[in-house]
């Protein structure tokens, strides 16, 4: 076996060292990448992961390796849009066979969203490796809450093999109010928040940030600050965190392979935090388009506008304004990421809603009403961006109100970042 481990370290890193580009800058290497490092933890466990198709070393998938270096892998946990990455934004993915595996699939987005007893009776470790995009709303951090706490719950150690952040270079956005928290937002944290997973994984626990208030062992409860303290412990359960190679803050990483359906290049992923918005609105976000959140607009805009039809197509079956003429902005070749100021652009928002005609309807209204249910309020975090959309505040205006609990928030998270700051 260490022959083997050995064999495959040694590949990697020639592979890696191949591909450096002429300044000989060391290439970054997520976390599963460092096999060395997880395999003695793995070996001879009943092993359960967390995964999706973004779930590789180099082009081959973790489980396909794992299997071959003889780890028994047991049973595989999918986030939204299934372990193969295809399921559209929200579909429920029901629990199925791998066939390529023959693995049980046990999806964790759709009638329940973290393992129960019953799935973790016969797992002895958990892992965890999903590359993320940074973004408080992309729902895979919530589903690494939910595996913490079912870890915890359960007593089992878990593995992150943590992933460079590709939006992981800034921090902006409003801060999430509690009362509005759901899937696309469980945590007082920016839209965009700056942090890794494994590093947000720490936080979660540091921060005493878990839903578990009571964990019941026996016939006593004990509380969950109780249970963590600073170790990250409780009985069997074990955080570790596997980091990445040569990767820091600072650095502009390219996915190499898509996230999810409609995010399929990273002109999407570097927008997606701002146009992502639109979603709360009747606004089509470029679903059902070959740029999805590089392209937004509405028929009721101006026809002077850039023109779009979405249509249904992988990833997008029933898109926002189907087959319908829109009007509105194609952002794709705006270079977003090498602008000066790395934030968020709600001038498009802000122009959208001075254009469009009938401004009551701007917004997806809930059967209740309520401001806690607009699902705009839920991916903003707050009413008072709709409120501020509504009065005709300037950006300036409203990115200022956003500063105080900005400061705050990058004041807990220098505490858990495992790689140099941007700033």
């Amino acid at each position: 076996m260490r022959l083997v481990v050995a064999f495959i370290y040694c590949i990697a890193n020639f592979a890696a060292f191949a591909q450096r580009p002429p300044q000989h800058i060391a290439p970054i290497l997520p976390g599963a990448y460092q096999t060395y490092a997880y395999l003695p933890l793995l070996k001879g466990k009943r092993v359960a992961v967390f995964a999706n198709q973004t779930t590789t070393i180099f082009q081959t998938h973790l489980i396909d390796s794992l299997q071959q270096l003889g780890i028994n892998i047991v049973k595989i946990f999918a986030p939204e849009h299934g372990f193969r990455g295809v399921a559209d934004a929200g579909e429920k993915v029901d629990s199925y066979i791998d066939k390529p595996t023959g693995i049980p699939v046990i999806s964790l987005y759709g009638k329940r969203y973290k393992p129960t007893a019953v799935d973790l009776k016969d797992i002895d470790i958990l892992l965890f490796d999903i590359q993320d995009v940074g973004v408080r709303f992309y729902t895979f951090i919530s589903s690494l809450q939910g595996f913490i706490e079912s870890a915890i719950q359960y007593d089992k150690p878990l593995i992150i093999l943590d992933r460079p952040n590709p939006n992981g270079f800034y921090i902006d956005g409003p801060v999430l109010e509690m009362d509005y928290k759901s899937f696309v937002g469980m945590q007082p944290i920016p839209i965009v928040y700056g942090m890794t997973i494994g590093e947000y994984a720490k936080m979660l626990l540091g921060e005493k940030m878990l839903d578990w208030k009571y964990i019941h062992k026996e016939d006593h409860q004990t509380s969950l600050g109780e249970l963590l303290g600073f170790e990250e412990e409780h009985h069997n359960f074990k955080l570790t965190v596997i980091p990445c190679k040569n990767y820091t803050h600072a650095t502009k990483y390219v996915l190499p392979i898509r996230p999810s359906p409609n995010l399929p290049d990273m002109a999407s992923v570097y927008w997606y935090p701002t146009t992502c918005l639109f979603e709360g609105t009747v606004l089509s976000e470029g679903r059902g388009t070959d740029h999805p959140f590089c392209i937004f607009g509405h028929p009721s805009l101006p026809d002077t506008l850039f023109t779009f039809t979405p249509t249904v197509r992988l990833g997008a079956k029933e898109p926002k304004q189907k087959d319908k003429l829109c009007h509105g902005w194609d952002v794709h070749d705006i270079d977003i990421v090498h602008q000066a100021n790395k934030q968020l652009q709600l001038k498009y928002l802000l122009n959208a809603w001075q254009l469009f005609p009938e401004k009551d309807s701007f917004f997806i209204a809930p059967l209740s009403d309520s401001p806690f249910e607009f699902f705009f309020n839920k991916l903003a975090g707050n009413s008072l961006l709709m409120e501020q959309i509504k009065a005709g505040k300037t950006e300036a205006e409203i990115r200022q109100s956003w500063q105080p609990k900005l400061k705050a928030f990058k004041q807990i998270r220098k505490k858990y970042l495992l790689y140099k700051d941007f700033e």
